[in-house]
């Protein structure tokens, strides 16, 4: 890649480990989604995101889940929603593996 990020930029990004407390279909959106309460502790509390996770993963498998997200990005209207974080994964054509702990963590901890 060409487009190189320096140091200063890349400490910008708030990336944190959240814990899913609520999955829904959310058949409004353009692409196949879900929409996601994520907890991510005291100091951020809990956050919005709609994320196009349909293909590898079900509503009910994802409650309970931890991932990592994006939560400093400005708030992107998404349908009907708003979506407050961006949550992360490996993306293989229309299938996207979300990206974890590899054990369970406290919720908001900080990506470094």
């Amino acid at each position: 890649m060409t487009n190189n990020l320096s140091w200063q930029d890349f400490e910008k990004v708030a990336m944190r480990v959240g814990t899913i407390i609520e999955a829904k279909e959310f058949p409004e959106a353009k692409n196949p989604a879900y929409k996601l309460k994520i907890d991510f502790g005291s100091e951020i509390g809990i956050l919005k995101s709609s994320a196009q996770i349909t293909t590898l993963y079900s509503t009910d498998a994802l409650v309970g889940k931890q991932v990592i997200a994006v939560v400093n990005f400005p708030e992107k209207q998404i349908g009907p929603m708003m979506s407050e974080c961006l949550v992360l994964g490996a993306v293989d054509g229309d299938d996207v593996t979300l990206l974890q702990p590899s054990k369970k963590v406290k919720n908001g901890l900080k990506i470094s």
